[in-house]
């Protein structure tokens, strides 16, 4: 197979040779965004990030096989892909425990008043704060029961909360003590102490967690958003918050990104925001380097 490998995969260059051994042809590109280093009917196979964000897929006639670094499909027209029988394959688990990890700590910086004890810190201030609290007994609800929602139910089940799962294929897990469809999402909102969105962005779910669904939750809850930012209403999210309707928010997704200076997310002192780096750990590159070599050496066989 003729395969074009990007710099999406950090580690690419020190398996080339594994990878010619194997009877493929390689040409790298560093930045997808570059010109190709092949003509694009050249490549048979494609591992890439956003390689189709910059280079049309239709001039890609003999394209059979893309292999994704990320492990969301939203940066490739999957109608064509599916019209087309490519074969696909996405970073399924790779990103999971970094963003699991990332979940609970932001739950954890809100409920153990993080914020107040740092600035304290920085101003040598001795101060209690009377008002933390416990993760254990709360009510979880994710949605979105793939691998980084289950990998988050898993450890928030660690802190002895009672873990609800929603997706659109239920299924008997025992990693939650319950799992509901999609269509009962608003009956687990507003027994929902936490509710961590980890859904992949679709038609479907675009502003799935609406102004509506907003005002079905907890002054008390917590959103956290480790999905897509389109998944969750914004200007909706940032009203709760600015009126205490809602108790905070863990952002590591928006709508636009970067995120505007002039978005009021920035001035809320209940919401932590950073920059998409909830998959960032230091397990990745293996993960990433197991799944990719398996996948490309079963197109070998």
């Amino acid at each position: 197979m003729n395969l074009l490998i990007t710099g999406a995969w950090t580690g690419a260059k020190d398996h080339i040779g594994e990878i010619e051994a194997l009877g493929h042809t390689v040409r790298f590109m560093q930045q997808e965004k570059d010109p190709l280093p092949c003509e694009p009917d050249w490549a048979e196979g494609a591992v890439c990030n956003g390689l189709f964000l910059y280079h049309r897929m239709e001039e890609f006639k003999n394209l059979r096989f893309i292999q994704l670094t990320s492990a969301g499909f939203d940066r490739v027209d999957m109608d064509y892909v599916n019209a087309q029988g490519i074969e696909i394959h996405n970073a399924r688990g790779v990103y999971s425990i970094p963003m699991a990890e990332f979940a609970v700590s932001g739950v954890l910086e809100l409920y153990k008043q993080a914020r107040f004890f740092l600035e304290n810190q920085q101003a040598r201030r001795w101060e209690k704060h009377r008002g933390l609290l416990e993760l254990f007994g709360r009510t979880v609800t994710i949605v979105g029961c793939g691998s980084v929602g289950t990998e988050c139910a898993k450890r928030f089940k660690a802190f002895g909360c009672r873990v609800t799962g929603v997706d659109i294929a239920p299924r008997r897990d025992d990693a939650y003590d319950a799992m509901l469809p999609i269509e009962k999402l608003d009956e687990a909102l507003p027994a929902s102490d936490v509710l961590v969105l980890t859904v992949p962005l679709t038609k479907a779910t675009e502003r799935l967690i609406d102004a509506r669904r907003l005002k079905l939750m907890k002054d008390a809850a917590v959103v956290v958003n480790i999905s897509r930012g389109k998944v969750i209403d914004e200007t909706a999210l940032a009203e709760k918050l600015r009126t205490r309707r809602l108790m905070g928010a863990v952002l590591d997704v928006f709508e636009t990104e970067p995120i505007p200076a002039s978005s009021p997310l920035w001035d809320l002192p209940n919401a932590i925001l950073s920059p998409h780096n909830s998959f960032v750990g230091d397990g990745n590159g293996e993960r990433l380097q197991r799944i990719i070599l398996n996948s490309i050496r079963r197109k070998a066989l």
